[in-house]
C-alpha cells in the first residue's frame, strides 16, 4: 500500500519524507489556500517545490470546469515536472479529460468520487488513480470503507489497472482498514500516519527494557 500525504505544507512533506515511508503527495485548491499560496505563478512554483522534495507522484488539480479549460490547465501542469499527476473532478468533462490525458500517456487522478459507478467510469477512461472520499461519506452516515470494497471488487472483476486512492482519510484506523480491504494508496494527514506508530504495550515494553538495562549496568 502506498502512503501519500494530503497537504501543501512543505514542512509536513519534509517530515513525512524523513520518516521513510512517503510515496507521494496529493493537493487541492483548498490546501493551497490554507498555506497562503495564491496566484497562478506561485501555485505552479509550489507544485515544483513539492516535486523536488519527494520521489513519487504529486497530484495537482485543475480549476477549470469545462473540458477545454481542463485540457489547457492539465497540459500546463503536466509540463511542470514528470512527477505531476493531473487531478480532475468526477464530472462528464472530467471523465472526457481523463480519457484525453490517458491517450497521451499523462497520469491522472479522478477526484471527488462517492460511488462505485463513478469509479467504474474513471477506470474505463483510463485514469491512473481514482479518489473515493471515505471520510466525507462517513460524515453523512454512509460507510466510506464499503465503497472501497465495492470498487476493489469491480476492478478485480475486470482487471482494471486504475489504482484506488483512498482519500479524505481522517485517522489511523481508516488507514488500517483501507489496507485490509485492498486500497492501493491512501492519502491523509501526517497525524494519521504517525498514529500507526503508537501502541501502549510498545511504550510499556520499551520502558521496562530501559529500566532493566539501567538496573543491570549501574
Amino acid at each position: 500500500m502506498k502512503f501519500f500525504i494530503d497537504t501543501a505544507n512543505l514542512a509536513q512533506i519534509k517530515e513525512a519524507q524523513a520518516l521513510g515511508v512517503l510515496d507521494g503527495v496529493t493537493t487541492n485548491p483548498s490546501l493551497m489556500a490554507k498555506e497562503g499560496i495564491t496566484g497562478k505563478n506561485s501555485i505552479l512554483k509550489h507544485y515544483v517545490d513539492i516535486c523536488n522534495l519527494v520521489e513519487g507522484d504529486v497530484s495537482a488539480e485543475v480549476n477549470a470546469l469545462d473540458y477545454d479549460g481542463m485540457i489547457k490547465e492539465g497540459e500546463e501542469l503536466a509540463e511542470l515536472h514528470e512527477q505531476i499527476v493531473v487531478k480532475l473532478p468526477m464530472t462528464k468533462e472530467g471523465v472526457m479529460a481523463a480519457k484525453y490525458f490517458s491517450d497521451k500517456g499523462i497520469k491522472t487522478n479522478v477526484t471527488l468520487v462517492f460511488s462505485a459507478g463513478q469509479a467504474l467510469l474513471a477506470a474505463k477512461a483510463g485514469a491512473t488513480y481514482v479518489s473515493p472520499f471515505i471520510g466525507r461519506l462517513d460524515d453523512v452516515s454512509t460507510d466510506g470503507l464499503n465503497l472501497i470494497e465495492e470498487i476493489r471488487l469491480i476492478y478485480d472483476n475486470y482487471g482494471y489497472e486504475t489504482q484506488i486512492l483512498a482519500a479524505s482519510v481522517r485517522h489511523t484506523m481508516h488507514i488500517v482498514n483501507c489496507a485490509k480491504i485492498g486500497a492501493d494508496v491512501m492519502t491523509g494527514p501526517l497525524s494519521a500516519i504517525y498514529g500507526l506508530l503508537k501502541h501502549p504495550l510498545t511504550d510499556i515494553g520499551l520502558a521496562q527494557f530501559v529500566a532493566d538495562f539501567e538496573k543491570g549496568n549501574k
